[in-house]
């Protein structure tokens, strides 16, 4: 189906509709034939027009020119999303909601002093969520509460990536390359090396700015695709470069059973990780195979059991709902094996369909009608003592869906709440890398992004501009010297 966007009908708009049609395509004009819809947006009206099997129907409304943007935005919306509910018959959990931060609503409306009535109603009646997932950003709102209260300012949180696999999944859209071909394992040792000098230099300009470090992330990609010798180099950096005895925590993704053996486990432990990840996303074989992993359930089962014997005490799972092939019963299977587990976190994601994974051309949308009742067995988490503590939204989620972390009380991933909720910043070391600036003790901050190179030759071919581009770091922070910004998060 192609997307008309005409006037000031814009971004919310586009992602209204597509909570309701998947693989939108944007037009400039109505074509004479097929499946379309346009959205229409002008000073004394708004209208939408949809043609679908050969059937045309549309609604419109008066506008005012005196409206706010904001307002005529809104109404639009309201107009765009009652119409759709309508003819397509779809309810989406999030109503209205297009933003990625639900939680950060709560968060942000309780600072400026509305009640709790004010927030239920911005969630069920503005946005018109259902009460089941109003309740849930609420409960994570309280776990984080506590948090956020003790989070300060001039803290930051360093992220360093790897962008190596031992194959590519077939959802997957991150930069990535998989270590099986020479080329790529030639790119492998002077990507460590060049890592280990921006995080370097990156300890020099946070000791400038006057940043604490609170947390530690390596991700990918997948870290352990690095050899024995390669992690504990990049570790053993880590802990020269940085006092750990400081951190809050240290994250080590450890997600891929086929490259993750118990010699990297335990260098993991040694080098100082306080929290991993081994992430099955399934234990179903057939699953594993149609996303293109190389492994089997049991291989993710041995893998846990090395890192319990190498002394791992928080680890975290992933589970993904709506992968091809699998059905609400094997998901259900999958929860309960990974609860079996007792892992101290839980993580379950809502399938999302993205242009540079294979899934959006080999599979069908309606391949995917039962990830709603899939994420209904999260209750299973419940009433085996996890409780909700992050959640996030992505474009292009099944059925507009979440991602939800879950954790037994006291295993919260602080990384995680400070990145979704932009507490504090993150500096980004690797190919790829986003670093995000935040400004110090400012609520509804100004926040400003550093961006490396994304693809592992170009961030190797231009090490020296990565650096360089570092030093927006300082310029950034000196921006604000005098401000006086040690103060806390104040929920």
């Amino acid at each position: 189906m192609c997307l008309i966007l005409h006037g000031m009908a814009g971004y919310e708009a586009e992602h209204t509709a597509r909570m309701f049609f998947s693989g939108l395509q944007r037009a400039d004009t109505v074509p004479q034939e097929g499946d379309c819809l346009l959205i229409s947006s002008k000073p004394y009206a708004q209208m939408v027009f949809l043609r679908q099997n050969g059937e045309a129907r549309w609604t419109a409304c008066a506008a005012s020119p005196e409206q706010e943007p904001a307002d005529r935005e809104y109404a639009l919306c309201r107009l765009l999303y009652h119409f759709l509910q309508e003819k397509t018959g779809i309810r989406p959990p999030w109503g209205m909601m297009t933003g990625v931060r639900p939680v950060r609503i709560i968060h942000d409306m309780r600072a400026a002093g509305a009640t709790e009535e004010e927030i239920r109603a911005r969630f069920v009646d503005h946005f018109e969520c259902t009460p089941e997932r109003f309740k849930t950003a609420l409960r994570i709102a309280e776990v984080q509460r506590p948090i956020l209260a003790d989070a300060r300012p001039m803290d930051y949180s360093l992220y360093a990536g790897i962008p190596f696999c031992p194959s590519r999944c077939s959802y997957c859209s991150f930069v990535s390359r998989t270590v099986g071909d020479k080329a790529t394992r030639a790119l492998v040792q002077p990507y460590v090396d060049c890592l280990c000098r921006e995080l370097k230099a990156m300890r020099e300009i946070a000791d400038e700015c006057g940043l604490h470090l609170k947390t530690l992330y390596i991700g990918g990609g997948t870290p352990t695709s690095l050899s024995a010798a390669q992690l504990r180099q990049l570790m053993g950096c880590l802990a020269e470069t940085f006092d750990l005895s400081r951190l809050s925590e240290y994250t080590v993704e450890a997600g891929r059973p086929d490259c993750t053996d118990a010699e990297k486990l335990q260098a993991l432990k040694e080098y100082g990780a306080t929290r991993i990840s081994i992430n099955p996303q399934t234990f179903s074989d057939e699953v594993l195979k149609n996303i293109g992993r190389r492994h089997s359930a049991q291989d993710i089962l041995d893998c846990f059991a090395q890192a319990r014997a190498a002394g791992h005490d928080n680890i975290n799972m992933d589970l993904i709902a709506g992968l091809p092939g699998d059905t609400v019963e094997g998901f259900r299977k999958s929860l309960e094996t990974a609860i079996s587990l007792e892992p101290e976190n839980i993580t379950v994601h809502t399938l999302t369909l993205k242009r540079a994974s294979n899934l959006v051309v080999e599979h069908r949308p309606d391949a995917y009608d039962d990830v709603a009742r899939m994420l209904a067995h999260c209750d299973l988490l419940e009433k085996a003592g996890y409780r909700p503590y992050y959640l996030y939204r992505q474009k292009g989620t099944l059925q507009n869906l979440e991602n939800v972390g879950w954790c037994k009380p006291g295993y919260e991933g602080l990384y995680n709440i400070y990145i979704m909720e932009e507490v504090h910043t993150i500096l980004s070391a690797g190919a790829g890398g986003s670093t995000k600036l935040v400004q110090p003790g400012v609520r509804h901050a100004r926040i400003e992004r550093i961006f490396n190179y994304k693809y592992p030759t170009e961030y190797i071919g231009q090490f020296d501009t990565v650096l360089a581009r570092k030093k927006g770091v300082k310029e950034f922070y000196d921006a604000f010297a005098g401000t006086n910004p040690e103060t806390t998060y104040q929920q």
